[in-house]
């Protein structure tokens, strides 16, 4: 064991001289619109608005929030927090003002991670991770009167496929025709998380597979940790998608922020600045919104893990910026 000491010695400080080189920020960006974001979204200082620790009227606190905007200009988000009962609950809220938020819904214990999306028939459908055994469920409301009740006419529960452990994190990316596209993470090997892309047809059928070339696009970074929570966007005329790695596993501090090029299958890691310096960021979600200003915005939401937070920052940031 003695003579195995300084071999390990060297095997380990050249892997801290291999982290340590590890990129930190884009050289070129991957894409015209990754650019873009990078550009309206990048410093939160720069904002048109913006909301630290954002909780709703109830005191909730708003974590892994996704805002989307119904026809009447109302905003509505969905979110989760963890409650007494040491469980997750996802919950919805509207606003007219994107600072201020009234509760009009738990979804019930062990939901997280909601996706929200309008349908192509006046109705909406929501997704979230459901516990126990961690898998994707899907509802449909067919119309906002019943998406705020929670009153469903569609439900859904994916069957574990790809992992025996979990399969969670959805995002909703397309409604039409009664198909609902989604993406989402499974856990590897019921290890890291890595990313998956599924479709569910007239609330029945389900085909999930793994999205290898986004897993491969961070992992480019040095991500080691899990891959998760995404968010599509299209921005300037081109698609990208704001995914969440972390470097390390079981390290909150180490979760940054990526913009991922469909087309190229490049990432660009996001150097986000906050007014404090905030170093942590989860969660990412972004649409195109009308602000409260009444001028066309650019929205995002982040999490911000308690780690690698300044002072009055951690939680959920929510802020936009007018284009």
């Amino acid at each position: 064991m003695t003579a195995r000491l300084p071999v390990l010695l060297v095997a380990l400080t050249a892997a801290a001289l291999l982290l340590s080189r590890l990129p930190d920020a884009s050289a070129a960006p991957a894409s015209a619109a990754t650019a873009r974001f990078a550009e309206l979204a990048g410093d939160v200082r720069t904002s048109d608005g913006h909301s630290y620790g954002t909780r709703d009227d109830s005191g909730r606190t708003m974590d892994a929030a996704q805002i989307v905007q119904a026809a009447d200009g109302m905003y509505l988000a969905v979110y989760h927090t963890t409650l007494g009962d040491g469980r997750f609950h996802a919950a919805l809220a509207t606003s007219a003002d994107l600072r201020t938020w009234t509760r009009r819904h738990d979804f019930g214990a062990g939901t997280s991670q909601p996706s929200l999306a309008a349908d192509d028939r006046g109705g909406y459908v929501l997704a979230y991770e459901k516990d126990p055994d961690n898998h994707i469920a899907v509802r449909g409301y067919p119309d906002l009167d019943a998406l705020l009740t929670g009153t469903a006419e569609h439900a859904f529960d994916a069957p574990l496929t790809l992992s025996r452990c979990a399969e969670g994190t959805p995002d909703i990316t397309a409604v039409h025709d009664g198909t609902v596209e989604l993406t989402g993470h499974y856990r590897a090997e019921c290890d890291n998380d890595r990313q998956l892309r599924a479709v569910l047809t007239d609330f029945r059928t389900w085909h999930a597979r793994p999205d290898q070339r986004l897993d491969r696009a961070l992992e480019s970074w040095g991500t080691a940790g899990n891959i998760g929570d995404r968010s599509a966007l299209e921005l300037g005329g081109g698609e990208l998608v704001l995914v969440e790695g972390q470097r390390w596993q079981n390290d909150f501090g180490s979760w940054r922020t990526y913009a991922y090029d469909p087309a190229t299958g490049r990432a660009d890691r996001l150097g986000l600045r906050t007014h404090g310096g905030s170093r942590a960021f989860a969660n990412p979600s972004a649409a195109l919104i009308t602000d409260p200003a009444g001028h066309p915005a650019l929205l995002v939401s982040l999490f911000v893990p308690r780690e690698e937070s300044a002072p009055g920052e951690s939680g959920e940031l929510v802020y936009w910026r007018e284009l």
